[in-house]
């Protein structure tokens, strides 16, 4: 089945606050080998000019997902998840992702398209800061296979 054409442009609801730790942020580093010790100690990410400790670049796709989530789950997006190949994944970053900051993230669904009997499906997400400040913008494509 194909991905209803109708949810481009749609924009769905944030995500609930998600507070970025130290914890989380060492965890994800230790997972994709980034040894940078700006992830994982305070002392040097403040010898470096920032409040605590970064999260590495591609750590956003956490919250971001959490917000692609809304668009996987629409009943109305037609979406069969057990069909879904992640296409690819793009990061524009405003700021690092500092341990205490507290973020949501809104996707919208950029463009839906045909190709070769799948969908294609162009993804924006923001992720902003509780009080509004754009930290990353995220973009992404997914393919829903078709049934051949």
């Amino acid at each position: 089945m194909a991905v209803n054409p109708k949810v481009e442009g749609r924009t769905y609801p944030a995500t609930k606050p998600y507070v970025v730790s130290r914890a989380k942020i060492a965890e994800f580093a230790r997972a994709v080998g980034a040894t940078d010790p700006v992830h994982l100690d305070p002392a040097v990410a403040r010898e470096r000019g920032y409040s605590d400790v970064i999260a590495p670049p591609t750590f956003a796709v956490l919250v971001a997902q959490q917000a692609e989530a809304h668009v996987m789950t629409d009943p109305e997006a037609g979406i069969d998840y057990s069909r879904l190949v992640h296409g690819e994944e793009g990061f524009v970053h405003h700021r690092p992702l500092v341990a205490g900051d507290e973020v949501t993230a809104h996707t919208t669904v950029v463009r839906v398209r045909a190709a070769g009997g799948h969908s294609m499906v162009n993804l924006r997400t923001e992720v902003d800061t509780v009080d509004g400040e754009n930290v990353t913008t995220t973009t992404s494509v997914v393919v829903i296979r078709g049934d051949s």
